[in-house]
């Protein structure tokens, strides 16, 4: 990784997951505020995972303009559309389902129809869609975020697909559809959230340098990393 890349690293460590997540839900609504402000549209990629859901669950309890929230998605598991580890029902079970969003809005990737056709469809739904105003990202222990793997396409040059079918995933299952690090960095701000000890060796790699799918998302203004303060050291 070039070291340009590394000084757009911004570091932001907390001594529990409840201040993190706090922490995170206050950014998120500070940058929604801002967005609607200025531009009348606040446009969010949703992260999956473990560590979202309990920001999720703070923005739930919130006020804010949500009609002007539009909310995408950066992956998904090729799973039935209720299945319970898709994304979008975690999502939506632990906070859209609860606001005022209205749901012509809330963009879900139609990964049930199989990872080619869904990466098309959810290509041609972004078609029209500019930078986004915020990007939540998750870190695997692998170095993983959204779908991009290690010994997996990652899509981070100019010209990439913006969704891409994903196949043979390290982890179940192994049909997914994920946007591309190109796509994924075409935002005004990114925000990785980070939390568990398992994620520590991936934190280490990511800040001497290694090149890791994480490290390639790499927006203008640089990313944020939320995380637990005691995998900093």
């Amino acid at each position: 990784m070039e070291k340009n890349a590394l000084r757009q690293c911004r570091w932001h460590g907390y001594a529990t997951i409840a201040g993190l997540e706090q922490a995170a839900a206050h950014e998120i609504l500070r940058q929604a505020q801002e967005a609607v402000h200025h531009r009348g549209v606040f446009r969010l990629v949703l992260a999956g995972g473990v560590t979202p859901r309990g920001i999720y669950g703070l923005l739930r309890q919130a006020q804010a303009d949500w009609g002007a929230w539009h909310i995408y998605f950066g992956d998904e598991r090729c799973l039935p559309s209720e299945h319970p580890e898709r994304n979008s029902r975690m999502a939506a079970e632990t906070w859209l389902n609860h606001v005022a969003i209205p749901r012509h809005q809330i963009h879900v990737i139609p990964a049930e129809r199989g990872a080619e056709p869904a990466a098309a469809a959810y290509a041609q739904t972004l078609s029209a869609v500019g930078e986004f105003d915020l990007v939540l990202l998750g870190l695997g222990d692998d170095g993983h975020t959204a779908g991009l793997f290690p010994d997996h396409t990652w899509g981070e040059k100019s010209g990439a697909p913006v969704a891409m079918a994903v196949h043979n995933a390290p982890k179940p299952p192994p049909d997914r559809v994920s946007l591309s690090a190109a796509r994924l960095s075409a935002s005004r701000a990114v925000i990785f959230l980070v939390s568990g000890e398992a994620k520590r060796q991936a934190v280490a790699d990511w800040r001497s340098g290694r090149r890791i799918p994480a490290s390639v998302i790499t927006p203008v203004a640089g990313v944020d990393i939320f995380l637990g303060s005691a995998l900093l050291s």
